[in-house]
C-alpha cells in the first residue's frame, strides 16, 4: 500500500531542489498535492513534469510572506480536496556574510521568508487540521539552527527560530492529534549548497570531504524523510528536530 494513499499535502518551494525532490515522491505515495513557489515559470514547467507521476498535482504561485495569499493557497486546497493532512514548510532562502555587513532591508526579506512564511503556513492550515483532529507538519529548518556559525547571523537565527517555533506550536496542537517537527539537513546538492560552499571558499567536493559520509546530501535523502513524518508511521513523533546531515554536527 502506498505510504500515503489519500492524504492531501501543501508543500512549499516545490519547484526545485528539496521541494521539487519532496513533491515527487508524495505523488508516488499516493498523495494529493498542491505545491507552491514564487518562481512561477518554474513551478509550472515542473508541475507538467510531474503529471506524469501523477494527476493529482496542483501548482500556485505564492510568496510566503503574503498572509493573502497563504489564505488563497489553504482554501483552494480544501476546497478541491476538502481536508490538508500534511503542511511541508520548505520555502526558505540562505544568505552569508559579516553582521555589519547586512542591511535592515536584507534582514526583514531573511526574516520574512523563513520565519513569517512557516508562522503564516501554520496559522492558516491549523484550523483545518483541527477540525479532522490530525495532521502532520514539517518544517524546515537546517543545521545552522542548532550550532552556530561564523557569517551566518541571519541565516542561523531564522533556522533557530523555526526549531523554537516548531516545539512550541507542537505543544500547542498535540490535543488535537496534530504534529508538528522540524527537519535539520546538512548541506545538500542544491543551489543553496552551492551557496553555502561558496561561502566558506570551498569547492562542493572540498565540503563534502569535511561530513564524516564523505558526500553530500541529496534532494531525495530529505524527501524520505519528509515522507516518514507525514506518513502514518510517525504518529508517535512531535515537537523534535531530525538532523539529516552525514553526521557532521555530531562532531
Amino acid at each position: 500500500m502506498m505510504r500515503l494513499q489519500g492524504k492531501t499535502a501543501i508543500i512549499t518551494g516545490g519547484a526545485t531542489g528539496i521541494g521539487r525532490a519532496t513533491v515527487q515522491k508524495f505523488l508516488e505515495q499516493g498523495a494529493n498535492v498542491i505545491f507552491t513557489d514564487i518562481n512561477e515559470e518554474n513551478g509550472r514547467k515542473t508541475c507538467d513534469e510531474l503529471k506524469r507521476v501523477s494527476e493529482n498535482v496542483m501548482f500556485i504561485k505564492h510568496d510566503v510572506q503574503s498572509e493573502e495569499d497563504w489564505a488563497l493557497v489553504v482554501s483552494e486546497a480544501n476546497d478541491k480536496y476538502g481536508r490538508i493532512d500534511v503542511l511541508f514548510n520548505n520555502a526558505g532562502i540562505f544568505s552569508s556574510k559579516p553582521i555589519e555587513d547586512y542591511t535592515i532591508e536584507e534582514w526583514n526579506r531573511l526574516m520574512g521568508i523563513n520565519v513569517t512564511g512557516v508562522f503564516l503556513g501554520m496559522k492558516h492550515v491549523i484550523p483545518i487540521m483541527r477540525n479532522k483532529e490530525s495532521g502532520s507538519i514539517i518544517n524546515a529548518s537546517s543545521i545552522a539552527g542548532l550550532k552556530g556559525a561564523p557569517n551566518h547571523a541571519l541565516y542561523g537565527a531564522s533556522k533557530g527560530a523555526v526549531r523554537i517555533m516548531s516545539k512550541d506550536i507542537a505543544m500547542e496542537v498535540a490535543q488535537h492529534k496534530i504534529r508538528v517537527n522540524s527537519i535539520h539537513p546538512g548541506v545538500i546538492q542544491t543551489p543553496m549548497g552551492d551557496a553555502v560552499a561558496s561561502g566558506v571558499k570551498l569547492t562542493t567536493e572540498q565540503l563534502a570531504s569535511h561530513i564524516p559520509l564523505k558526500r553530500l546530501g541529496t534532494p531525495d535523502d530529505i524527501a524520505h524523510l519528509v515522507v516518514f513524518l507525514a506518513s502514518d508511521e510517525s504518529t508517535f513523533i512531535t515537537g523534535t528536530e531530525m538532523v539529516v546531515d552525514g553526521g557532521s554536527s555530531a562532531r
